[in-house]
C-alpha cells in the first residue's frame, strides 16, 4: 500500500525533477500539489509565477493543485500560524508525506521535518544530498525545460532572467553561483518535460526589479530581477 502524498511544487526545475523521480517510487501516490503563493499580486511566492501559469502546469501534470495564501509580507508568526492550519486540513484529509525538491540547505530540511512531525506528516526528499551539477545536467538530459524568473541581483544580473536553461548557461554562471541556485542565487518555471502531457504555453513580458526587506537585519534590502510571464 503506498503512502498518501502531497507535493511541495515551487513551480521550478528541482520540483519538476523530484516530481519526476516521485512518480516512479510505488511507495508514494501523489494526489496533490501544494504552493504558496502571494495573494496581494496574485503570484508564486519568490518565483513571482502568475497563478494563472501555476494552474495551467498542474492541468498539464494532471494532479491536482492546491495553493496557500500568503500576505505581501507575513511575519514569521504569521507564516506559520498560516502554513500549519494548512498542514493540518491535509493531514485531516489522510495525508501522511510531504514531498520538497531541497538539496542540500540543512537548516531549511531541519526546519520542515521539525513543523510536519507536530501535525503527524512525514517528509522525503527525493534530490537530498546529490551533486547539483549532475541533478541540472540529468534534469536537461531528460527533455526538461524551463526558463529563469527570477535572480539575485547580487549574483546575476538582469539579462539572466528570460533566458531558457541550456548547459552552456550553466557553464557560463558565476563561480559563487550554485549551478541549481540552492542557495536562492535564481529561480525558474518549468514548462515541459517527460511529467507533462503537453508544454505550458506562456509568452514573455517586461523585466522587473524589487527590492524585500532582509530577514534578520535592521533596514537591509535584497534586490531581484523579476521576468514576467503570461
Amino acid at each position: 500500500m503506498s503512502n498518501k502524498t502531497y507535493f511541495n511544487w515551487s513551480t521550478g526545475k528541482d520540483s519538476a525533477l523530484a516530481l519526476y523521480h516521485l512518480l516512479k517510487d510505488e511507495r508514494f501516490t501523489v494526489e496533490k500539489l501544494v504552493t504558496s503563493v502571494n495573494s496581494h499580486y496574485n503570484r508564486v511566492t519568490m518565483h513571482g509565477l502568475p497563478v494563472s501559469l501555476l494552474i495551467k502546469q498542474a492541468e498539464l501534470l494532471e494532479i491536482p493543485l492546491q495553493t496557500i495564501n500568503l500576505p505581501e509580507q507575513p511575519s514569521m508568526e504569521d507564516y506559520e500560524t498560516i502554513m500549519t492550519q494548512a498542514i493540518s486540513r491535509l493531514k485531516a484529509e489522510g495525508f501522511t508525506h510531504s514531498v520538497f525538491g531541497d538539496i542540500f540547505l540543512e537548516d531549511l530540511k531541519a526546519y520542515r521535518e521539525t513543523n510536519l512531525s507536530k501535525v503527524g506528516i512525514s517528509t522525503v526528499f527525493p534530490l537530498w544530498k546529490r551533486d547539483t551539477k549532475a541533478l541540472i545536467t540529468e534534469f536537461l538530459d531528460l527533455g526538461f525545460k524551463a526558463i529563469v524568473v527570477c535572480a539575485s541581483a547580487k549574483h546575476l544580473s538582469e539579462d539572466f532572467v528570460g533566458k531558457t536553461l541550456t548547459k552552456e548557461l550553466i557553464e557560463n554562471l558565476p563561480e559563487d553561483v550554485d549551478v541549481c541556485g540552492e542557495n536562492g542565487e535564481f529561480h525558474t518555471f518549468c514548462y515541459d518535460g517527460p511529467i507533462f502531457t503537453t508544454p505550458v504555453p506562456f509568452s514573455i513580458g517586461e523585466k522587473i526589479y524589487r527590492e524585500y526587506d532582509t530577514p534578520n537585519t535592521e533596514n537591509e534590502k535584497t534586490g531581484f530581477w523579476f521576468c514576467d510571464l503570461y
